[in-house]
């Protein structure tokens, strides 16, 4: 399900919570509704509202660090590419054909992230990148250096392309479970309790309903940020390409 209709689903459900409490309300004997009991209703709600509102923040603020993180990942990835293609380029020319493998192999990478992983999500495994990079290193290998200068060149690519291959590696296993089900499961489901609460407490009105409504809105795109920003190369708030183009320019010129 995407997050489009687990957000719209997480809305209806809190919204409808709410509409139950204002049943609940008309129905509930009026002891139930006075004094003491109205109260410890009260101290419940606020209890809930504490944790929801704490638990819901580090939520945004865990997928927003995540999302954050990818992005910082993805710059060091090409700027390790850049790295990478410069050691080659100072070897000589006997390493253009490892130059114009690297970055057929990186072009089908910045493919992957910005138009591939949104039909086929299943792409941004780490056994990828893994197959992907193997055929650069194994290029490098057939290079007898020769001069000083070359045997550097040969370590320097060596030791980028290993770290380069490092962190696309830690971008995919990161990707694999950037959120925890159950913790946004027990959220809407504090949620979906709050609201109930609020109804009860309430009075059936159309500003009620309203109130319900925006808070019910307001729940959901909390939701829907989370399950957003927890996907960086699908989701809406996609991570920008521009460092990984910028480094496919920048290399073989």
């Amino acid at each position: 399900m995407s997050a489009h209709w687990l957000a719209l689903a997480v809305g209806a459900i809190t919204f409808g919570a709410g509409m139950v409490g204002l049943y609940l309300q008309k129905r509930l004997p009026p002891e139930h509704m006075t004094g003491g009991s109205r109260d410890m209703i009260l101290a419940v709600i606020g209890l809930v509202t504490l944790l929801l509102a704490l638990v819901l923040g580090t939520l945004v603020g865990n997928t927003y660090a995540f999302y954050a993180n990818q992005k910082s990942e993805l710059e060091t990835f090409a700027s390790r590419a850049l790295l990478f293609d410069q050691s080659l380029a100072e070897y000589g020319p006997e390493a253009k054909p490892i130059r114009d493998e690297f970055k057929t192999a990186l072009t089908e990478s910045y493919e992957l992230f910005w138009k591939g992983a949104s039909l086929d999500p299943s792409l941004l495994k780490v056994d990828v990148p893994i197959a992907r990079y193997q055929p650069v290193f194994e290029q490098i290998k057939t290079l007898e250096a020769k001069t000083p200068q070359q045997i550097e060149s040969v370590a320097g690519a060596k030791a980028s392309l290993a770290l380069m291959e490092q962190t696309r590696l830690l971008m995919s296993l990161q990707n694999a479970s950037p959120i925890a089900w159950p913790l946004v499961v027990i959220v809407v489901a504090w949620a979906a309790f709050l609201f109930c609460g609020f109804g009860v407490l309430s009075g059936t009105n159309p500003t009620t309903i309203v109130a319900l409504a925006a808070g019910a809105i307001s729940v959901a795109s909390a939701i829907y940020l989370i399950l957003n920003l927890s996907q960086p190369y699908t989701g809406h708030f996609r991570l920008s390409p521009a460092a990984l183009e910028q480094a496919l320019e920048a290399i073989d010129k």
